[in-house]
Parts: structure tokens; sequence; C-alpha cells
């Protein structure tokens, strides 16, 4: 192979190597974490979070208690994410949403629910 051949190979491996890693962490930055209520609630800001477990009631204000072996926590879940479904505090769910942290007036922290499957 002459020199030209080679730097052109070359600089083809290393692109291709770059997209490829590339690709890879968005990927891994787009997928949910699969947690419990204990850890969801030590996470930060807006990392995406994967929750099964129960609704155990609805607190008012498209707000509701989430339960798993570990602890509840409070979970905002649209109106329309429902589908028109009735579920029991004995229905298992599982929830799809990014952690929600608020400081004022003092730490709380929820999940802000994307979907749910039943």
């Amino acid at each position: 192979m002459n020199v030209f051949t080679k730097t052109v190979l070359a600089i083809g491996l290393a692109g291709a190597t770059t997209l490829s890693m590339a690709n890879t962490v968005n990927q891994n930055a787009i997928a949910p974490k699969t947690a419990t209520v204990k850890q969801a609630l030590t996470l930060k800001d807006d990392t995406k979070v994967q929750l099964k477990g129960f609704i155990v009631k609805s607190i008012g204000d498209e707000k509701y208690q989430f339960r798993d072996n570990t602890g509840t926590m409070t979970v905002d879940i649209d109106d329309e994410l429902w589908n028109g479904k009735a579920i029991s505090a004995t229905t298992p769910v599982t929830i799809l949403g990014e952690v929600d942290v608020d400081y004022k007036p003092t730490k709380r922290v929820e999940i802000d629910v994307d979907g749910v499957r039943f």
C-alpha cells in the first residue's frame, strides 16, 4: 500500500471508532436507570429513572404516592398518561420519568413521570 492509501484508511477507521463511541455514550445517557424509591431519593436532578411498584393513593393535582419495598415518594403523573385505565393500590406499575429536585422552601424529591406501564 502506498502512503496515501494508508493515511485515508487510518483516518476512516479513527472516524468510525469515534462515531461508534459517541453513539454508545448517547444511548447510555438516554436509557433510564432502574431504581428503587430509596435510590431515587438520592439521585441528581433530571436523572432518568424507571421504578416498579404501586400507586397507593392520589394526593391531588396530578400527584400520587408511589410505593415499593424500599419506601414511598411523590410522583407527578399527567392525567393523559393513564389512558383511561383505572388502577388500585394492588396494581403493579412501572413508571418512567426523571428525578425532580426542588430546594424551596426545603428539599423535595419527586419523579416527573413520562410514561406508565401496567
